[in-house]
């Protein structure tokens, strides 16, 4: 049986969410009664809660609300499932599955995550359970995939230093699996399994996790230098790999990052993890373990918008953090190793690592795979699975690599590739490229704003700016997020939006191009029109006045536009300097 954890004494009233767990005899709660309810096709508070520890959020389309209401329906209910699958490695089989089942009982679209996940959106709540079974038979889950716990594990995509790099995603594997919850619970409810009690008093266990679990969401990264494209400091606990004459050492490590929080309140703000450490790879699932344990015990279960780990070291401080985690692994940190990050964006086209295979990155806008007008994307990543006997991966920046072909092979994906206009993307601006969108509307519930489904058009209209003055290969990332939740890291994007309300964003400047430097924000509550305003005049001066080699983010805080952002802390100062 669990062993019951003495968190320290908070002061207030525990979150509901706190409640919740304690009584939900350990993930169960009554969502199996609540899946099986034929009078609607929702859940119960409670279980809507739970169920995102099985993966899965209940949402609606809003769309439709305006419509249905007026009928008198209840909302367009549908479940969102998002699968977990660390290092964003799946196999030609589970390809076609997911494909399978996205026209089956999704939208007939997949979303490929900035987690290296995947997303189905859509599915009605009597499809859950089949959804979930079929996930099963390829060896796929969505266990720990939302919730208060440690969610996918992310890891670099980058194929051409192939022997490390299997190395190292076999850690984020290793990782991802030794901090699954151990509750019986996504057996028992999805994958009929045996039941292993009838009530809470008898044997199971979650040693890591106890009967609570975490006070919030926890996210760890792997990335390997000089790629940062697993933006590792947005991380909850982040580890580079030290890699020297083609051996992996270990991992630096960093913790503390974050990029949620909360529009109007300055006690919450997006945070870069710190460097603390070196860790050998035979250290590091122990030292994950234990990091993990000190958020159980001292994150705040009070309130959640300051319950995620970064608030937890900045309250108590990294020296006091330094000491508990040494105390609870038994030795100490070795000093961090030399490392340097140069980008946070992906490689597109054709490569070839040492073993002779080929890898093909595609871009694709938003990571939304689906058959457009004159594109047929799904129906050409569905043709090559057939015949692929490598795998794809997932890339952080919502993209996808046919991984892992085969010499022979080449010519037969090459000619799919063309048959169905498969593209890396290199016809569109460097911006576009570089662009990340989280869903928002309308499936997401907190989105304030729309972001995948608008960013695109207005990068078009950036473009214009952009060809006028000589810009267009000129690699900017953007980030759009259509809530403060930080889905799409928009802290950490060069130009970076925020949604306030319909049509309405903040907008952010100033961060690092590799990731290493928050942005600050520039103008609120702003809309297209006066983002065009602002960018027609920042981009053409950063075309004319910038340094050889300088980065836009760079450039708006030398030319003043805003001062760097130090530490999250001052994140929400309003540094401007030159107003527009």
């Amino acid at each position: 049986m669990t062993e019951k954890i003495k968190l320290p004494k908070q002061q207030g009233t525990p979150a509901v969410n706190e409640g919740i767990k304690a009584e939900s005899n350990y993930l169960r709660g009554t969502l199996e009664q609540s899946m099986k309810n034929p009078v609607t096709g929702s859940i119960g508070s409670a279980d809507q809660n739970l169920i995102k520890f099985h993966g899965s959020y209940m949402q609606d389309n809003r769309d439709e609300r305006d419509e249905r209401q007026k009928k008198k329906l209840e909302p367009s209910y549908q479940f969102m499932i998002r699968v977990r699958t660390p290092g964003g490695a799946a196999t030609s089989e589970q390809w076609l599955m997911m494909d399978r089942m996205a026209h089956q009982y999704g939208n007939g679209t997949l979303k490929l995550t900035t987690r290296q996940a995947f997303q189905l959106h859509g599915i009605l709540k009597w499809n859950v359970k089949s959804y979930m079974q079929e996930m099963n038979r390829v060896l796929l889950d969505s266990l720990a995939a939302c919730g208060d716990v440690n969610r996918n594990v992310m890891c670099n995509v980058i194929p051409a230093h192939s022997k490390v790099h299997q190395e190292v995603y076999d850690w984020s594997v290793k990782v991802s699996e030794h901090l699954l919850p151990k509750t019986q619970a996504y057996h028992e409810i999805w994958l009929d399994g045996e039941k292993v009690h009838t009530t809470p008093q008898v044997d199971e266990t979650e040693p890591i996790y106890g009967e609570l679990y975490l006070p919030r969401k926890f996210k760890i990264g792997i990335a390997i230098p000089p790629s940062n494209d697993t933006d590792i400091y947005s991380q909850d606990i982040g580890l580079i790999a030290i890699i020297e004459n083609e051996q992996l050492l270990g991992f630096n490590l960093t913790v503390g990052g974050g990029m949620g929080m909360t529009h109007g309140d300055d006690e919450t703000y997006p945070q870069l993890g710190r460097l603390i450490g070196f860790v050998t790879p035979d250290q590091l699932l122990l030292t994950v373990e234990k990091i993990v344990t000190i958020q159980r015990d001292y994150g705040n279960r009070i309130e959640r918008k300051n319950a995620r780990f970064k608030y937890t070291i900045d309250h108590n401080g990294l020296d006091w953090f330094e000491k508990e985690l040494e105390q609870r692994i038994g030795f100490k940190l070795e000093e961090a190793k030399k490392f340097h990050f140069e980008h946070n964006g992906d490689r597109y086209g054709w490569l070839e690592d040492e073993k002779g295979n080929w890898h093909f990155t595609l871009f694709i806008q938003n990571g939304r795979v689906k058959d457009f007008d004159n594109y047929p994307l799904m129906t050409g990543l569905r043709e090559i699975a057939k015949v692929h006997s490598g795998n794809f991966l997932m890339t952080p920046n919502q993209n996808l690599v046919i991984a892992n072909i085969e010499a022979s092979n080449k010519v037969v994906i090459e000619q799919l590739i063309e048959k169905y206009h498969l593209t890396d993307g290199k016809m569109y601006s460097a911006l576009r490229r570089n662009s990340i969108a989280c869903v928002s509307m309308p499936t997401c519930g907190l989105a304030m704003a729309e972001a995948e489904r608008y960013l695109p058009s207005l990068i078009t209209k950036i473009e214009e700016i952009l060809d006028r003055v000589g810009l267009r290969d000129e690699a900017i990332n953007i980030r759009m997020s259509g809530c403060p939740n930080g889905c799409s890291r928009a802290a950490i994007g060069e130009i970076g939006f925020i949604g306030k309300g319909p049509g309405k964003y903040n907008m952010y400047l100033g961060a690092a191009f590799n990731g290493e430097r928050l942005n600050k924000i520039f103008k609120e509550n702003i809309n297209e029109e006066q983002i065009l305003e602002q960018l027609n005049i920042i981009i053409p001066h950063y075309a004319k006045e910038r340094l050889e080699e300088e980065h836009f983010g760079d450039f708006t805080i030398r030319a003043g536009y805003v001062k760097a952002t130090t530490d999250g802390v001052n994140f929400h100062e309003k540094m401007t300097n030159l107003s527009l």
